[in-house]
């Protein structure tokens, strides 16, 4: 969303007439679910997708005749036994679409797409705000700010949650969605693993901060995706960072000692995720002596995940890199729709 925005930016100062289509629903086996968005212009579709296929192609028809009508629009593409044969969807479902138009120069589109860059960079929490009820005039939320660009009333915060939510009420129509989150992985050790990880999370929008104690490692042009590039002490992680509930971890220290340490700092925050590399075998000797050491409770380990990733027999640290990238993939999609 971060990179449509800055297209959004782009077009408009370019004289540009614009669509943001959105999914604000979806049920069934539909590709894309309820958040799916694509910038459209005259010259077709600039950036994003809703899935691809026949409702997307039927979509960037819709969004051009939006754009010579110069008016917003929603269409609902219910898949009855006609429409799934002519969408090629053959397991059927349904999808809402809602068209914005977006005027050249628009000056408060301008501003939300300024300011949600501003927001981004410094890894905020934010919420995309869509007044459907107003042609899908767009506003912002973030805590500690509220809302931006649109009146809205304090108590609509309750309906603001990781899921994309739908709000009818008061003759209001407003999809919320949350497109940033203050969240960050935090990768420990700067080893050949967290070389290939760290570019494949960064690509699926996981904030990345790569750690190492030793100057060699910690170097930014080895993680150019990373956000930040750390050289810490392992035993005091608490001096460069605070970990919230938030963040993930991943630990890939170059050593046992090192992992047991950073694992019992680690178990003594609230992170939502905990990934370990290494054997079953390793796992029980680190655990033993964060027992022995530490007074860990055998329950407490339940929150580490070890051996880090997916078991699809990945060998490589490529390879590693693309099953832990798909475990926190997993989770991700998991918390958010909670």
């Amino acid at each position: 969303m971060r990179q449509m925005f800055r297209e959004i930016s782009g077009l408009l100062e370019a004289g540009k007439d614009l669509v943001l289509v959105t999914v604000t629903a979806s049920s069934g086996a539909t590709p894309r679910g309820a958040g799916a968005r694509m910038l459209v212009s005259d010259a077709g579709r600039v950036c994003g997708t809703i899935g691809g296929g026949a409702v997307e192609y039927r979509s960037e028809q819709i969004a051009a005749r939006v754009l010579k009508e110069k008016s917003s629009g929603e269409h609902d593409f219910s898949l009855t036994k006609d429409d799934v044969q002519n969408l090629g969807m053959i397991c059927g479902g349904a999808v809402n679409v809602f068209f914005s138009y977006i005027p050249a120069n628009d000056a408060h589109c301008l501003f939300i797409a300024r300011k949600a860059e501003e927001l981004f960079k410094n890894g905020k929490d934010l919420w995309l705000l869509s007044d459907i009820s107003d042609g899908g005039r767009l506003g912002l939320f973030c805590p500690g700010e509220g809302f931006i660009g649109l009146e809205i009333e304090e108590d609509f915060r309750r309906n603001l949650s990781r899921h994309p939510q739908r709000v009818i009420a008061d003759d209001r129509d407003i999809y919320a969605e949350q497109i940033n989150s203050s969240g960050r992985v935090y990768v420990f050790g700067c080893g050949h693993v967290a070389q290939e990880l760290v570019p494949v999370l960064s690509h699926v929008g996981f904030r990345c901060v790569a750690m190492d104690d030793r100057p060699e490692f910690a170097k930014k042009e080895l993680f150019p995706t990373a956000e930040e590039v750390m050289l810490i002490d392992f035993e005091h992680i608490s001096d460069y960072i605070t970990v919230t509930e938030e963040d993930y971890a991943c630990v890939m220290t170059r050593g046992h000692a090192f992992d047991a340490v950073v694992q019992a700092q680690l178990l003594m925050s609230p992170a939502c995720y905990i990934g370990v590399i290494g054997s079953a075998a390793k796992k029980a000797g680190v655990y033993a002596k964060l027992k022995e050491e530490y007074g860990f409770a055998d329950e407490v380990f339940q929150r580490i995940t070890s051996p880090i990733g997916l078991s699809i027999r990945a060998e490589t640290p490529a390879e590693i890199a693309i099953s832990i990238a798909g475990q926190m993939i997993e989770l991700r999609a998991r918390r958010n729709n909670k």
